[in-house]
């Protein structure tokens, strides 16, 4: 049976007839308009509460004054973004306390749902894992309010634990309230709270690893170890990368509304970060110009970071955030 091949000038035209066949932009609303009918409330709200806003960072060039507006407000070029650079303490002091609680997060916070989501996948039956699940999602779906409570209930001065002391003749302790453990109460808020949730993808990641591949491994005599490392963790690897990078691009923001609520108890030096002290200084001081700066700085600081581990991610062959 002949074999008919396509002539060259027929496969450069292929690419130009597909081309000319897609449809017009148009046809392609008038094809998904339901779709797009369907996504429109949630594209007005962020447009409405994300992009726009986004406008009101002009203040950051300007000696804002609220009761003048952006448009009578006089423009004062960069005069805002010195405090950058002359170093005012409590700007130093809040960007040191930040950085501090960025590295304890990036450390401590984000390998515990990778890890706790390993063990619930393989040391639990389903259904026991389905019960682990449900309690350790509950802290998720509780406002920082409740949260901040619970913890003042349970560690404050007069809270269950420190009473339990003194009903056993014991020393209590010092925990809410006190600037030198702050940081820990942070950390283990965040970790009470919210990596039960976030183990939510990586079990999912889990579940969708080809079964064949431990089987094989078992085969090649691989240990349960062994199995983790050369087939769960490849399988995992995507989305790690993934949520990393995402994470570094809110790595500056390490819980306003967590610490605002704490802030009064530990006192400024102790818990004053970025997010603070541009509440501190915008809203509290009216120091809105300076305030905007800080708050643009960081954004733009979080967006580098965003770029630069996207292309080391592609540098290492992994997708990331998108495509090179």
């Amino acid at each position: 049976m002949a074999v008919i091949e396509a002539s060259p000038r027929a496969a450069e035209n292929t690419p130009r007839l597909a081309r000319r066949q897609r449809p017009s932009l148009w046809r392609r609303i008038l094809r998904d308009r339901t779709v797009l009918l369907l996504a429109l409330p949630g594209m007005l709200v962020l447009i409405g509460f994300q992009y726009y806003p986004l406008l009101g960072n002009v203040i950051a060039f300007q000696d804002f004054q609220p009761y003048l507006g952006i448009k009578e407000s006089l423009w004062v070029g960069f005069e805002n973004f010195s405090i950058l650079v002359t170093g005012d303490p409590e700007f130093l002091n809040a960007l040191k306390n930040t950085l501090i609680l960025t590295l304890i997060q990036a450390v401590l916070v984000f390998p515990l749902p990778i890890i706790l989501a390993l063990i619930l996948n393989s040391l639990m039956s389903n259904r026991m894992r389905q019960i682990v699940q449900s309690v350790l999602y509950l802290p998720h779906f509780l406002s920082w309010v409740i949260v901040v409570a619970v913890f003042q209930q349970m560690l404050g001065g007069s809270g269950l634990v420190n009473n339990f002391l003194r009903s056993h003749d014991m020393a209590t302790l010092d925990i809410i309230g006190n600037a030198e453990v702050f940081r820990a109460l942070l950390t283990s808020q965040v970790i009470w709270k919210d990596t039960g949730w976030a183990t939510i993808l990586f079990l999912a990641v889990l579940a969708g690893i080809d079964k064949s591949l431990y089987e094989a491994a078992a085969v090649d005599g691989a240990t349960r170890f062994r199995q983790m490392w050369h087939v769960t963790l490849p399988g995992m690897r995507p989305i790690i990368i993934l949520l990393f990078i995402l994470q570094l691009g809110s790595s500056l923001t390490v819980g306003f509304e967590q610490i605002i609520l704490q802030q009064q108890a530990v006192g400024i030096e102790a818990s004053e970060v970025l997010d603070t002290y541009v509440y501190n200084e915008g809203i509290s001081g009216g120091q809105w110009g300076t305030a905007a700066a800080v708050g643009l700085v960081k954004s733009v600081v979080g967006l580098v970071l965003v770029l630069t581990a996207n292309k080391i991610a592609h540098a290492f062959g992994e997708q990331g955030v998108y495509k090179a």
